[in-house]
């Protein structure tokens, strides 16, 4: 979903170590040639998103019909949590994080029982193998100004050591992480870069959960490649604690660091187990000001706990913070997703709103208790959807007004916002 797929270039790798022909497809960029399908041993199904795995689902039914001697496998976050609806499309195999090896056995044939959830994999990881995939101009591009870069996406680490709620990691990992030796990863990064990318994506659900780790990658990757930026996803609590890790990453050629705020609200904070408090992400703001590195936030707007008026706070307080730049239009229309799994469904307070698991979404359907909200998220999401050529300042005070007037409230919300072309940011700020 905007980046070259570490998820295929890195099976790609192991199942070619063993002999195997591989054929890679980005069916976000590319045909499934009909040929190729009927021609294969084993075909398998990459879904680390939830709009990826909903894309999914029709290729899958005609993958079966096209060959229906051929192993069907499906990998990735989102597999285990739809392992049954998958089967019910003819998938033989549903296989959890860490995949590589499970997919090798089943190339060959073996049977394939995934490990359990509390005992994920350790895998020996080899440099992903990426040749037959879309080139890098065909993924998203790093914007500054009038400046245009071809951008790398890499993985130093699966998995996180947190158990956030809403997070669609938690089901498969359950607080656990692995990392992918630096080595690999400097040779990865080297490969992409060789290929034209002069930025990375490192793709770590949090990149400091390994701290040392991420210091060694991002470190050698700068030695080897000075004129080379990157950015990282890194949570509020990190960021706070590991303080003194944000001047090396900013030397290093860190350009921003994504974080998922998700809420200002210190009971949905609560509510989700983020680890940090409105005051948290304040004083982070700050901190990544004072030195020096931009701070993207994200945000779960649109909860059942959410009202008009705290919308129109969440607003207001980016506004106040000068983060409007900062924000993508679409992550003021973002609403909870409940995946088979999660942790939310612990909560009264969501098995209340929620209708049923619905298997035109994937998700566990929930209504707002106020009808308004709803509408506003209805409303701003239609917004978002048809003003991708517009500013963010002008997105965003559009979206203001008619929150504002949804909760009868002024709009204060207008501030003079700091200049676009200082605000590097990548043209597919897609996150589910």
């Amino acid at each position: 979903m905007g980046r070259q797929p570490f998820g295929l270039a890195s099976p790609a790798a192991w199942l070619r170590r063993d002999g195997w022909q591989v054929v890679c497809v980005d069916l976000s960029k590319q045909p499934l040639a009909r040929d190729v399908v009927a021609d294969a041993d084993l075909v398998g199904f990459y879904l680390p998103m939830h709009t990826a795995t909903r894309l999914a689902g029709p290729v899958i039914v005609r993958v079966r019909a096209l060959n229906a001697r051929a192993r069907v496998c499906a990998f990735g976050l989102y597999a285990p949590l739809n392992a049954e609806w998958l089967r019910s499309l003819g998938v033989d195999a549903v296989l959890g994080g860490e995949f590589e090896e499970d997919l090798r056995r089943a190339a060959a044939g073996q049977p394939v029982v995934p490990s359990p959830q509390r005992a994920i994999a350790r895998l020996d990881f080899i440099v992903p193998d990426r040749a037959g995939l879309p080139p890098l101009d065909r993924y998203a591009t790093l914007h500054s100004g009038a400046t245009r870069t071809l951008v790398g996406y890499t993985e130093a680490s699966r998995g996180c050591r947190h158990r956030c709620r809403h997070c669609p990691i938690v089901p498969v990992y359950d607080g656990q992480f692995r990392v992918v030796p630096a080595d690999v990863v400097l040779a990865d990064a080297a490969a992409q870069i060789a290929a034209g990318a002069r930025h990375l994506t490192f793709g770590d659900p949090d990149f400091l959960n390994g701290p040392t780790h991420a210091m060694r990658v991002v470190e050698g990757v700068h030695a080897a490649h000075p004129d080379v930026t990157y950015d990282v996803t890194i949570k509020i609590e990190h960021l706070l604690r590991h303080r003194e890790l944000l001047p090396r990453l900013r030397d290093t050629g860190c350009l921003f660091i994504t974080s998922a705020v998700e809420s200002i609200d210190d009971a949905v904070l609560a509510r989700l187990e983020k680890g940090h408090t409105r005051q948290d992400f304040v004083d982070t703001v700050g901190l990544c000001r004072s030195v020096g590195v931009l701070l993207v936030p994200t945000f779960v707007a649109f909860t059942p706990w959410i009202t008009l008026e705290g919308y129109c706070d969440l607003l207001d307080t980016i506004a106040a913070l000068d983060l409007v730049e900062h924000v993508a239009p679409i992550q003021l229309a973002i609403r909870l997703l409940i995946p088979n799994g999660s942790r939310l469904l612990e909560l009264a307070a969501i098995r209340e709103v929620v209708s049923g698991f619905d298997p035109a979404t994937l998700t566990h359907r929930w209504a707002h208790p106020d009808p308004r909200v709803d509408d506003l998220q209805q409303r701003i999401s239609d917004i978002v959807g048809v003003t991708l050529t517009r500013s963010r300042s002008e997105i965003f005070e559009e979206i203001s007004a008619l929150a504002h007037d949804a909760a009868g409230m002024p709009n204060v919300s207008s501030r003079p916002a700091r200049q676009r072309a200082t605000i590097p940011y990548l043209n597919e700020p897609w996150y589910c």
